[in-house]
């Protein structure tokens, strides 16, 4: 077929409807650019949800206490942050690439009460936590972290934080 080729087609009223082949090969081109860039946008930022939070928890004036969950869908980032007071952070799903800038974290596996340190991550390394493992950070810790699997990354976080301080700190 020549590229200035007619293609006819009846319409539902029986009117014939002639389409070029050009502007027919245009509409296909752009509808597989559109799918190109929708398919290369940026992942969706981590969708953090708060679980529960009390103020002042019974031997901790000043402090909050917070239970939270976050979903790191795949290719997505989380910029290098602390928070101030300590977190637990339990993989519920994924595997989660973690980065220490400055400080060391502690990643367990096991039961809360008779976790086992299966690593110690220090300043300038890079690991990944995997489902079942969790996470011990202090205020110290500045870190960042990346989901560069295949599947969402669900972590369930415990807090004892200030009071009015947010769930993370960013850092320039």
């Amino acid at each position: 077929m020549k590229v200035g080729s007619r293609i006819n087609w009846r319409h539902s009223t029986g009117r014939r409807i002639r389409v070029g082949l050009a502007a027919l090969v245009l509409v296909m081109v752009g509808s597989a650019a559109a799918i190109a860039i929708s398919a290369t946008s940026d992942p969706p930022a981590p969708k953090y949800s708060s679980l529960a939070r009390v103020v002042n928890p019974l031997g901790a004036p000043g402090r909050a206490l917070g239970l939270s969950r976050v979903v790191i869908q795949p290719g997505a980032k989380i910029p290098l942050h602390l928070h101030q007071g300590t977190q637990l952070g339990y993989i519920q799903a994924g595997t989660l690439t973690y980065t220490v800038e400055s400080g060391q974290a502690r990643v367990m596996a096991g039961p809360g009460d008779g976790g086992k340190l299966v690593r110690l991550i220090k300043a300038g390394q890079t690991a990944n936590i995997k489902t079942g493992q969790w996470l011990v950070e202090q205020p110290s810790n500045h870190h960042r972290a990346a989901n560069n699997g295949k599947k969402p990354v669900v972590i369930l976080l415990s807090n004892l934080l200030l009071k009015n301080a947010n769930p993370s700190k960013l850092l320039p």
